[in-house]
C-alpha cells in the first residue's frame, strides 16, 4: 500500500488480516499437537494459510517506522472492537468489548506522545481523521489481578455464531498486538520507549486473556477448526467489501476463495469425524461485515459513560464500587510502584489538531 495515497482503513485491514492468519497458523499447530490422525491435512491449510499471511504482511509499506506501524496497530484495535461491539448480539459480550476499547483508546494516546517525542511527527498522518486521539482508561490504571481478566465464556450450544466469530477476531487481533510489541519494543534505545512498550505489551496480554476467555472451552477440535477459518472468510468478506484500492482488494478476493476451500476441508473432516452437520457451528449465512469505518460518536459515548469502570472477577463495575485493597488495587501499586512509563511519556503531550474535528473534546482527567 502507499503510505501517502492509500486509505488508512486500508493498513488497519492488512493489519488485521496478517494478525488473524497468524492467529489460525498457531492454532493449526497446536490442533496438530494433539490430534495426530489429521496432522497431515493440517499441515497442508497451514502451509497455504502461511503464504497468505506472508502476502498480507508485505503489503504494509517500508516507510513506515515501528512508531507509526504501531499507531496503525492502536487504530486497527479501536475501530475494529467499536463495530464489534456495536453488532455483538450478547450484551454481556458487548461490555467486554467496549472495556477493552477504552483501554486501546488510552494506549493510541500514549503512543501518539511517543511518536511526537521521538520523531516529530504527527499521529494523524497515520489515521487520517479517523480516530480521536485523547485520552481514555489511563494505562497506569489498567493494571489487574489475571483472576479479573477472565470473563465468562459464551454457551456453545446456545451463542450466537457470530458471537463465536467474534471472539475469535478480537482474541487473535490482541494476540498479534501483544506478539509486536514484544517483538518491536526492545528496538528502541531510548529507555522510556522500551519501558512503555514492556508496560502496554502486558496490557495486551491482559486483553488477550480476557477474550480467549470469552470463548467456551468445551468446543472440541474440530469444532475450532470450522471456526477459524469461519472467523477468516468473513474478515475476507469484510475486507473485500469496504476495499478501494483495486490491487488490494484483487488480493482480498484472492484470499477469500483460498480460504472457502479450507473451511471445506475442515468442513469434511468435521463431518467424517464427529458426525455432526456443520451447520450447527457455522452462521447460515454470511452476517453483515465488519464496518471499516469511524466510529467517533459511539466512541466518544463508551467514554463518557464508562470510562471509570473497572473490573472485578467476571464483572465489571465503577472502580468506586469494588472492594477496597482488592487484589487488582494490590497488583496495581505493585506494577506502579516505581511509576508508569506511559505517564511519564505523556506527560504535558497534548494533541495539537489540524483537520481532526476534535479540538473541543477536552482532555479527560486521570482516574
Amino acid at each position: 500500500m502507499s503510505k501517502l495515497d492509500d486509505d488508512a482503513f486500508t493498513r488497519v485491514r492488512i493489519i488485521l488480516m496478517h494478525g488473524l492468519g497468524q492467529g489460525l497458523n498457531r492454532f493449526l499447530h497446536m490442533a496438530a499437537r494433539f490430534n495426530g490422525d489429521i496432522r497431515e491435512p493440517l499441515a497442508r491449510v497451514r502451509r497455504s494459510s502461511h503464504h497468505m499471511q506472508t502476502m498480507t504482511n508485505w503489503l504494509l509499506p517500508p516507510d513506515d517506522s515501528p512508531i507509526e506501524t504501531t499507531i496503525g496497530y492502536e487504530q486497527v484495535a479501536i475501530e475494529v472492537t467499536a463495530s464489534v461491539a456495536q453488532h455483538e448480539p450478547d450484551d454481556y459480550l458487548a461490555q467486554n468489548y467496549r472495556f477493552g476499547l477504552l483501554e486501546d483508546f488510552d494506549h493510541l494516546y500514549r503512543y501518539s506522545a511517543l511518536l511526537d517525542r521521538l520523531e516529530g511527527k504527527d499521529p494523524n498522518n497515520i489515521l487520517q481523521s479517523y480516530t480521536d486521539i485523547a485520552p481514555g482508561r489511563p494505562t497506569w490504571f489498567e493494571h489487574r489481578d489475571p483472576a479479573d481478566d477472565l470473563r465468562t465464556p459464551y454457551d456453545r450450544n446456545t451463542a450466537h455464531p457470530l458471537s463465536k466469530l467474534h471472539a475469535l477476531t478480537i482474541y487473535t487481533a490482541e494476540y498479534q498486538t501483544r506478539d509486536f510489541y514484544m517483538t518491536v519494543g526492545p528496538m528502541y534505545t531510548d529507555p522510556v520507549a522500551r519501558a512503555m512498550y514492556a508496560e502496554i505489551a502486558s496490557m495486551e496480554e491482559q486483553h488477550v486473556t480476557q477474550y480467549e476467555s470469552m470463548v467456551d472451552p468445551n468446543e472440541t477440535w474440530l469444532e475450532k477448526w470450522l471456526l477459524h477459518h469461519g472467523m477468516m472468510v468473513y474478515n475476507y468478506y469484510s475486507c473485500m467489501q469496504y476495499e478501494e484500492n483495486p490491487r488490494i482488494k484483487a488480493i482480498w478476493e484472492r484470499c477469500l476463495d483460498y480460504q472457502l476451500g479450507q473451511l471445506q476441508v475442515a468442513m469434511k473432516h468435521f463431518k467424517d469425524i464427529e458426525r455432526r452437520d456443520p451447520e450447527e457451528i457455522l452462521p447460515k449465512d454470511i452476517p453483515e461485515p465488519i464496518n471499516f469505518t469511524a466510529h467517533r460518536d459511539f466512541i466518544r459515548k463508551v467514554l463518557e459513560e464508562e470510562v471509570e469502570l473497572t473490573a472485578y472477577g467476571h464483572e465489571f463495575m465503577h472502580k468506586d464500587k469494588a472492594p477496597p485493597n482488592n487484589r487488582s488495587d494490590q497488583y496495581r501499586d505493585y506494577m506502579n510502584k516505581d511509576g508508569s512509563p506511559t505517564e511519564i511519556m505523556a506527560e504535558g503531550y497534548q494533541w495539537r489538531p489540524g483537520t481532526e474535528v476534535t479540538a473541543e473534546q477536552p482532555l479527560r482527567k486521570a482516574l
